[in-house]
């Protein structure tokens, strides 16, 4: 199985940016991105730590790809 790799919310950010989606906000540490398909708004917020606990990064993970293919994130979120 897979191993997930260690990423700052920095770089989930921008991770998220090449799908398209932008910061709208920002309160405390915690960021919130959206992106508007077909006038549906699909938002995402992503706590901005130097390093994410494997369960939030797992959690984050799940949440995009209700938006944004396995398939397409497993590269950017996962070791081969």
């Amino acid at each position: 199985m897979p191993r997930l790799k260690v990423l700052s919310g920095e770089n989930v950010i921008k991770i998220l940016e090449s799908f398209n989606f932008a910061i709208i906000s920002q309160r405390g540490s915690h960021v919130k991105l959206r992106r508007t398909i077909k006038k549906n708004n699909q938002t995402l917020t992503i706590p901005n730590h130097k390093e994410l606990d494997k369960g939030t990064l797992r959690a984050i993970f799940n949440q995009a790809s209700k938006y944004i293919s396995e398939s397409e994130l497993m590269s950017h979120f996962y070791n081969e």
